[in-house]
């Protein structure tokens, strides 16, 4: 009881600074620190947020929009806090590695890094990795460091990380669709004319392998004529794929819906007949836990760390890929009752723990 009391005093009186990107647009760097920020606030953690991506908003009481680099780091020398944690996705470039150092300076501040990375450690820039490495340099700075896959965990190991400052935690949350959620215009009219709908819910990027699902979805329309393929998200290849779109056969049936606030993807998710997730390399997408929570069935590309309940196809495999789209439609797979999974909520409470644990010290 005595220990239940002097964790709660300390929720209380930490302050905690969170630095990464801040939605919109809802990526799944952005799902997580948004999660955690709720948990934050459910919990009575005082938080702030500085948002580093190029999307800005008028600054608010918990969330800051710095335009340059140098505002960024007055506000980290400003701001109140106790616990500095610094969330990247994709590349470990030298700009954030930089300001990675910038946080690890700051006087009497404890410090956290998780990387939310699919294909960095694998790549060669990543299997490259080693101690004596500037990012190598900069990593062991961090007062702990995060890892959302084992992989992640092995490549701060051979940046020659300390085992003791490190911790895999899953990145996913608990789903929660508000009341009166809904659908954006467009969205909510293809739903209505397309069944089934299957869902994708990634970048405009050429990892994702997007021509791969128009393919599929062509030749299942012979077999399904109502069917539609919806894509949430945003990235570089947007004007190429819906060029590309506009030349396919039926493009009416192929909706690529931008950037949607992620109460409104999750809506999506629960209504879709299933999620699709084709890629070249991946790490362990949020989006498909948030599927397997609202028990839609999941069509992924094995990267060897899918959970239980997805169902694999190789890389680049048109015909894996139809096949099993097929057969999940003909066995009426898509209302089977969601597998058991985690909540996530043991996530959120993990990095809170950490926060505790370094406060302690």
């Amino acid at each position: 009881m005595a220990a239940e009391r002097a964790a709660c005093r300390l929720c209380t009186t930490m302050r905690i600074l969170l630095l990464g990107a801040y939605p919109p647009p809802h990526g799944g760097v952005q799902s997580h620190i948004l999660a955690l920020c709720r948990y934050l606030k459910e919990q009575g953690v005082p938080y702030k947020v500085i948002n580093l991506t190029r999307h800005r908003r008028p600054d608010s009481d918990e969330v800051y929009y710095p335009q340059s680099a140098a505002q960024v780091v007055r506000l980290l020398f400003r701001l109140p806090y106790d616990v500095a944690h610094l969330h990247v996705g994709g590349d470990l470039s030298r700009r954030l590695l930089a300001l990675g150092l910038v946080c690890c300076s700051a006087p009497g501040k404890a410090t956290v890094f998780t990387f939310h990375s699919g294909g960095y450690p694998s790549s060669p820039q990543g299997r490259r990795a080693h101690p004596r490495t500037f990012r190598g340099f900069v990593l062991r700075r961090f007062d702990r460091l995060i890892g959302v896959n084992q992989e992640i965990i092995d490549f701060y190991q051979r940046c020659g990380v300390p085992e003791q400052r490190l911790r895999l935690i899953l990145p996913y949350a608990p789903v929660r669709i508000p009341s009166g959620t809904a659908l954006p215009p467009e969205m909510e009219a293809f739903f209505r004319s397309h069944d089934p709908v299957l869902l994708s819910v990634s970048g405009l990027e050429p990892e994702y392998d997007l021509p791969q699902q128009f393919r599929a979805l062509g030749m299942m329309r012979e077999n399904f004529p109502q069917a539609g393929l919806a894509i949430v998200g945003s990235g570089s290849l947007e004007y190429e794929l819906r060029r590309m779109v506009s030349e396919q056969p039926g493009s009416e049936h192929i909706l690529l819906c931008g950037d949607v606030p992620h109460d409104a993807t999750l809506l999506a998710i629960r209504r879709a007949s299933l999620l699709l997730r084709t890629t070249l390399y991946d790490g362990d997408a949020i989006s498909i836990r948030e599927a397997l929570q609202l028990g839609t069935p999941v069509i992924a590309t094995d990267n060897g760390m899918r959970p239980e309940g997805v169902t694999l196809i190789p890389p680049s495999s048109l015909e894996a890929l139809h096949a099993e789209i097929e057969a999940c439609l003909r066995k009426k797979k898509c209302r089977n009752p969601p597998p058991a999974v985690p909540s996530g909520e043991e996530n959120m409470a993990a990095v809170l723990a950490l926060y505790q644990e370094l406060l302690r010290r």
